[in-house]
């Protein structure tokens, strides 16, 4: 019997779970390998014998549809999704049913129209929906590139046939007439074709408008991104949008370097390098493309998910060329800082990888709109065995009475006439009769509730983003009331909680913090109220000086006199103090008390300003610097540098020109090593040789990780490195990312050997990485250190609040990002999802299996959890303290020793945990059930979950682990190509309008521009959705289970034949006007609170969160309030009716008589009740309450006075026996009395002895209307003084409260760092524990542009071995850096905002 239970408990579930779009998804499979030709016909293997080209070599086209239907499959693919509604189904059987002579009641086509209806009006909102996608997605379409065209050229590469669209261009083109190209003038040239400037123009004169209309020679045509084929030659220009998987050929820079930001793909903020294939670098214009000389063929792997792979190789002249991810642009990336690129489209449309990492569109439905399936399954069971019993009772009473010799049952014997055949006849027509048990007007209903509820969205102003004109878009109306109950929440970093945008905060130097001045902080917060946007200008003419600095047009960067904001970089950096700092330091003598801070604040700039990759451009039109930097971090501290007045003028090859406030001329450098930033180092420095008659010294000027720099750091000024520490504490407490930076002085022997030791390193054929990480080691030691830096990576508007209060609704915040760790923690900590207390757990892809890392975290922090007890984990026994340092790593706080940090209710006191997991691990963790379900139950007990480095792929697998595994309504937000797959595969998806395109917003079921109107989305707008829904629904089925039980107790006296205690026009009329609107009025008027209220105290979130507003105990309880309700309005009417006769000629009362009373109480006990179900009484309420009452008294008034010449009717003179009664008018108020008493009472005590939140702030609002209900959340908040922790600075609060918070005095904070719950965080791949200072610094990892400059100070050393320069070694000197000479004042260069 178990078997068979489940058994069909699987097989429920498999239908439940049914997913429509299964079967209109296209399931193409991974494609095949390819080779793709240019310039050359395709080999005869590609075609069949036929001719036909083969399948397996026809590559699709480049279009991208998110939307969910064709012109074909809208109308069977809607029809099955909304047959996936049980009721639905039993309204199409039902309806079918009456089509039968036996049991017709109206005519069988008038049955049809109501589900005609709702199915069509439920299709036109579905296919309306699907318009506005299709709108999105014609719009990235038809977007336009350059593709090659003209002088021959031919694509001989197949490509399929482009989707037919559900709309066609709304609109269309104007094509030019005849004469309108006969009137142009002779030189006009289509404004859609470029020319190389290689190209003469004698070429190009043939290109014009002419009679033949044709363009012969090699040309550049814009191109919709749609008609782009594999095969095709484009060209792509600066800050413009890769339209396809393109294979580099050629481009403008240097050595054929591109700079390409792919924020848009993998999050990360800091711009790439990509170089061209080496054996295409001679094709430069579109004349070298077209020729025929030119002939190649690319011959790639099968497309694949993976995002850091690309394998394929160029065959060119019979030599093969290898192709990696290096050479490669994808679709979805950004070009930056280079003026064009050409190159070869390898995979278009679904075959390129950001579309293969993005699922199709889902048929989502609302988690309500799943739960009601089940009720009205249960409602169909108490049906059917209605229907039984009406049939069973039937086929005994006829049997029964035939025998007896009933005259109604003469002849009750034939074949289709007997008591066993009647009694199926009344089952199937009890079907018929008490079909309102499943109400067909519920699902229209819900329908048109939830397009108001999007409409109330749309129209908020809250949520409305005045710069952008851009209001909140709902763009699936049935999600509403998901948005009420959602627990996990999803968010990418970049762009969604991030404006990927830097401003350099504070800095400590010599131990004295400078904060910037507050005042300009807070003018620009209010010039600034909403966030600044990069420039995408396509003006591209700045020229870089170690590119185009011999350009004579281009002003040089040496005689700018501007310095111009750098992209990415929103404001300058200006302190009063500073600057009176610097200016007595320029005037200080050596041996005065000014001369060491002077040597600090040199030294400090100096090396912000020299340690680094940063190209200088020059702005034609305003001759201005800007910096042009691989990551916005960068940016912002030479930018800071350079408003500090240590201006940094470019380089010159290897030379790099500096000017400060101490020198009146440039000072040059010469850089001798570049030893570069990676991952497991945490610090880049270089090696500069100062070009200077008096000063020749070689300095190392080092940046990185506090943590890194400090071991490093030569014995001695212990006061310093705490003062330093202190302040780094403060940085990172106030979520800024921080630096710590030292230098030290190297002796001309010293480098000497140590330059040899280099060499032979970075020429070894064996461990060569090693052996260069060990010889850098060597130099980066016995450093001195100069202070730290704080930038702010600019949060959106609002996004630490909007955190902090979804927190305290109770709603998890992961989020998912392909930034590297340090730049997720850094986001943690100013997001407010980290806190000052929270410990970070990192869990990381290594050496050290990724399980053992999870069974470590468990028992090291959570050993009474019972996770490894559940998992089936035996682990060894407990160790006694004595062999506890025993273990492979001993992980203790060495500051307190202190193992569980917070214990028991973790989350809900000071110190919780944050799980911090990279996307190696997660690819273990993902690809094995039984990992999966350790990281899920290890996840949950944080209370904040960041993933990093995690393709587009694992951001939606990490969605679905814990929406499949812990069964919690999730949502997901972003606003790049690379937050889809996440978007699509949450239960709510919402994508934000943001500097990343469109394609989120294409794919997600809500589009808002902030991410701070997501707290009103959720707390007022989802909550009212969900409660209002909920709450209409279980009075939806209460208000037919009424009439129902009314008709069911009359079976008890009809002969339980079925029959109608109504006259049927009311039973017909039941859902459509006598009780629809009040359960309208509660779903589109009803405020279980008002919106201020919802917004002050996110706690009242939890009653969303914990499903109070519609579940299976509610509906039980209102399924039975109406069967009790149903039994005073049949039972007293009655037999108040058949005791005596209301008559007053003494003749007997008629059926409709009576059940016209019962009608008329029935009707205004369910809308009265309705009414005290309703929580806000407004005027749209009493309309919605009263109105079915005033139309049911028109009706019945004027339908029984209609007289039969006009319609034949059964109640024509019932208003002479109905209103002359006094019975009618006296059983109404006892009948509603009696039947709503059990609710009313119900509602007094629980108001007046248990009242909830709700209630008391209802009462509240009631009795002091003007009371600001965030003023009284904050004494509140103040009576509990451990319940609400410290918050970060805002988004744009001024960090003069941070000024204020640091005090001189530092034994307070120095104490500080001794608390037990102070931070700690835990890397479990190493075993390190340490504690959290926020660094975190973005630059590209071996890097094209990197590799070129490694590659040029290579060759420098190896042409000069002899280091003539370095043997001509100077006295030696103090190891100070920068002696400070009093010298003239230089010009101060102005900063352009």
């Amino acid at each position: 019997m178990a078997k068979h239970r489940s058994g069909f408990a699987a097989l429920y579930n498999k239908v439940l779970n049914f997913n429509v779009e299964s079967l209109f998804a296209r399931h193409p499979g991974p494609g095949a390998p390819r080779v793709v030709f240019f310039n050359q016909n395709l080999p005869d293997s590609y075609f069949d014998p036929k001719g036909k080209p083969k399948k397996e070599h026809v590559y699709p086209t480049n279009q991208v549809i998110s939307s969910k239907y064709t012109i074909i499959t809208f109308l069977p693919r809607n029809l099955l999704e909304q047959f996936r509604r049980i009721a639905n189904i039993f309204f199409a059987f039902i309806a079918i049913l009456q089509f039968f002579p036996e049991f017709s009641t109206i005519s069988p086509g008038l049955v049809l129209i109501p589900i005609i209806i709702v199915l069509s009006i439920t299709a036109i909102k579905d296919g309306y929906e699907d318009v506005k996608r299709h709108q999105s997605d014609r719009h990235v379409n038809h977007s336009q590139a350059r593709v090659l065209a003209g002088g021959d050229w031919v694509n001989p590469n197949m490509n399929g046939r482009k989707s037919r669209t559900f709309v066609r261009g709304i609109v269309p083109r104007r094509s030019l007439k005849r004469k309108d190209v006969e009137a142009a003038p002779a030189t006009m040239q289509d404004p859609d074709i470029e020319y190389d400037r290689a190209d003469s123009m004698e070429e190009g004169e043939h290109h014009m408008f002419g009679h033949t209309g044709e363009n012969v020679g090699p040309h550049w045509h814009k191109t919709k991104w749609e008609d782009i084929r594999v095969g095709d030659f484009v060209k792509i220009m600066d800050n413009e949008p890769i339209p396809a998987d393109i294979l580099i050929c050629a481009t403008s820079e240097e050595e054929n370097v591109a700079f390409v930001e792919t924020k848009n793909l993998d999050g990360e903020t800091n711009l790439k390098s990509r170089n061209a294939c080496p054996a295409l670098t001679d094709l430069r214009t579109a004349s070298d493309c077209v020729s025929k000389r030119n002939t190649f063929a690319v011959e790639c792997d099968r497309p694949d998910t993976n995002m850091y792979r690309f394998n394929a190789t160029v065959t060119r002249n019979e030599e093969k060329f290898p192709v990696d991810v290096q050479t490669v642009l994808l679709r979805g990336t950004v070009l930056r800082n280079t003026d064009w690129i050409i190159g070869v489209v390898l995979f278009t449309g679904v075959d390129s990888k950001i579309v293969l990492n993005s699922g199709g569109t889902p048929s989502k439905r609302s988690r309500v709109e799943r739960q009601i399936n089940p009720q009205v399954l249960v409602n169909l069971a108490l049906l059917a065995i209605m229907a039984v019993v009406c049939g069973i009772a039937d086929s005994k009473i006829e049997g029964t009475q035939y025998r007896e010799g009933a005259p109604w049952l003469y002849g009750d014997d034939e074949s289709s006439d007997n008591p066993r055949i009647n009694g199926l006849i009344t089952w199937a027509f009890a079907l018929i009769t008490f079909q309102n048990i499943v109400p067909i007007s519920l699902y229209i209903s819900i329908e048109f509730v939830k397009t108001c509820q999007a409409l109330f969205i749309y129209f908020d102003y809250d949520i409305f983003y005045a710069k952008k004109n851009q209001p909140t878009i709902a763009r699936s109306y049935n999600l509403s009331d998901d948005l009420g109950q959602i627990e996990y929440i999803f968010s990418d970093k970049t762009g969604t909680l991030t404006q990927n945008c830097m401003v350099f905060r504070e800095c400590s130097i010599a131990g004295t913090v400078y904060h910037g001045d507050p005042e300009e902080d807070e003018d620009f917060k209010k010039e600034n109220s909403t966030e600044i946007v990069r420039d995408t200008s396509n003006d591209s003419s700045y020229a870089s000086t170690s590119a185009r600095g011999d350009d004579p047009a281009v002003p040089s960067a040496a005689d700018a006199t501007i310095v111009k904001l750098s992209s990415g970089v929103l404001k300058h950096f200006r302190d009063e103090r500073l600057s009176q700092d610097l200016a007595r330091a320029v005037e200080a003598e050596p041996d005065s008390e000014n001369a060491a801070q002077a040597r600090s604040l040199n030294g400090f700039f100096s090396v912000l300003a020299l340690c680094h990759t940063v190209l200088t451009a020059v702005d034609p039109a305003t001759g201005a610097i800007e910096y042009k930097a691989q990551s916005p971090d960068e940016a912002a501290l030479v930018q800071a540098a350079a408003d500090a007045g240590f201006i940094f003028r470019g380089r010159e090859k290897e030379k790099l020109l500096l000017q400060t406030p101490f020198s009146k001329e440039t000072e040059r450098y010469e850089l001798l090593n570049i030893l570069e930033f990676t991952s497991a180092r945490k610090r880049m420095s270089v090696i500069v040789k100062k070009l200077d008659d008096q000063d020749g010294r070689l300095f190392l000027l080092t940046k990185g990780a506090d943590n890194v720099i400090f071991e490093r750091l030569k014995a001695g000024g212990d006061d310093l490195k705490r003062t330093t520490e202190a302040h780094l504490e403060d940085f990172a407490n106030a979520g800024l990312r921080t630096l710590t930076l030292a230098y030290k002085v190297i002796q001309d022997d010293e480098y000497e050997a140590w330059s040899e030791r280099y060499h032979e390193a970075s020429t070894a054929l064996d461990d060569r990485e090693g052996k260069v990480e060990a010889v850098c080691d060597e130099m980066e030691r016995e450093l001195r250190l100069l202070g730290a830096t704080a930038i702010e990576d600019r949060l959106q508007d609002g996004v630490p609040e909007t955190i902090a209060d979804l927190k305290v609704a109770g709603i998890k915040i992961w989020v998912a990002t392909g930034d590297k760790l340090e730049t997720a923690i850094a986001i943690g900590r100013s997001t407010n999802l980290i806190a000052e207390e929270s410990n970070i757990i990192i869990i990381r892809g290594s050496d050290h299996p990724v399980q053992q890392q999870m069974i470590q975290a468990v028992e090291e922090f959570f050993p009474d959890s019972g996770i490894l007890d559940e998992h089936g984990i035996v682990t060894c026994a407990p160790k006694s303290p004595s062999t506890e340092s025993a273990s492979a790593f001993p992980m203790r706080r060495l500051s307190t020793g202190v193992r569980d940090i917070v214990g028991d209710n973790n989350g809900d006191r000071t110190g919780g945990f944050v799980l911090v997991i990279d996307g190696a691990a997660l690819d273990h963790a993902l690809h094995d059930d039984d990992h999966k379900a350790l990281l899920l139950r290890l996840a949950t007990q944080c209370e904040g979950v960041i993933c990093c480095r995690v393709s587009p792929l694992q951001k939606a697998l990490v969605v679905k682990m814990v929406k499949d595994g812990l069964g919690v309504m999730t949502l997901a937000i972003g606003d790049g190509a690379n937050d889809v797959s996440m978007i699509q595969a949450a239960d709510v998806g919402v994508g934000i309008s943001g500097e990343e395109g469109l394609q989120a917003v294409n794919s997600s079921d809500y589009a808002i521009a902030q991410f701070r109107f997501l707290k009103k989305l959720l707390l007022v707008h989802g909550h009212w959705s969900y409660a209002r829904n909920g709450i209409m629904i279980v009075n939806f089925f209460y208000k037919n289970i009424v009439c129902i039980g009314v008709l069911w107790w009359f079976q008890i006296y009809c002969g339980w034949s079925s029959a109608y205690v109504f006259e049927y026009t009311y039973l017909l009329f039941w859902n459509s006007f006598w009780t629809i609107a009040p359960v309208l009025g509660i779903g589109l008027f009803d405020r279980i609170v008002d919106a201020d209220v919802l917004m002050a105290f996110p706690e009242l979130y939890r009653y969303g969160r914990e499903r109070t507003w519609f579940s299976i105990r509610s509906f039980f309880i209102h399924m039975l309030d109406g069967v009790i309700q149903s039994v005073p309005i049949y039972f007293i009417i009655t037999y108040t009716y058949f005791t005596t006769t209301s008559r007053s000629d003494g003749y007997s009362i008629s059926l409709y008589e009576y059940s016209t009373t019962m009608v008329f109480a029935a009707v205004i006990a369910v809308s009265l009740f309705n009414g005290l179900n309703t929580n806000v009484w407004t005027a749209w309420v009493f309309f919605a309450i009263f109105i079915g009452i005033i139309i049911l008294w028109l009706f019945t008034v004027i339908y029984d006075a209609i007289s039969p010449g006009w319609i034949v009717t059964n109640v024509y003179g019932n208003n002479h026996y109905l209103f002359t009664s006094a019975y009618f008018w006296l059983s109404q108020p006892l009948v509603i009395a009696i039947a709503i008493l059990p609710r009313y009472l119900y509602r007094a005590w629980q108001l007046g002895y248990a009242p909830g939140d709700l209630e008391i702030l209802r009462y509240i609002r009631k009795t002091q209307p003007d009371l600001d209900m965030a003023t009284l959340r904050s004494e509140s908040l103040r009576s509990k003084p451990y319940a609400s922790s410290r918050r970060r600075p805002s988004s744009h609060m001024s960090r003069a409260s941070i000024a204020c918070s640091s005090v001189d005095n530092l034994s307070l904070d120095l104490r500080r760092t001794q608390d037990p719950r102070c931070a700690s965080r835990t890397d479990m791949s190493t075993g390190i524990r340490s504690v959290h200072r926020g660094f975190d610094f973005a630059t590209e990892e071996g890097g094209v542009a990197m590799r070129r400059m490694q590659t040029n100070l290579s060759e420098r050393r190896q042409s000069s071995r002899n280091l003539p320069l370095l043997r001509q070694s100077s006295p030696k000197r103090s190891l100070r850096l920068f002696t400070s000479l009093r010298r003239k004042k230089s010009p101060t260069l102005k900063k352009e905002d």
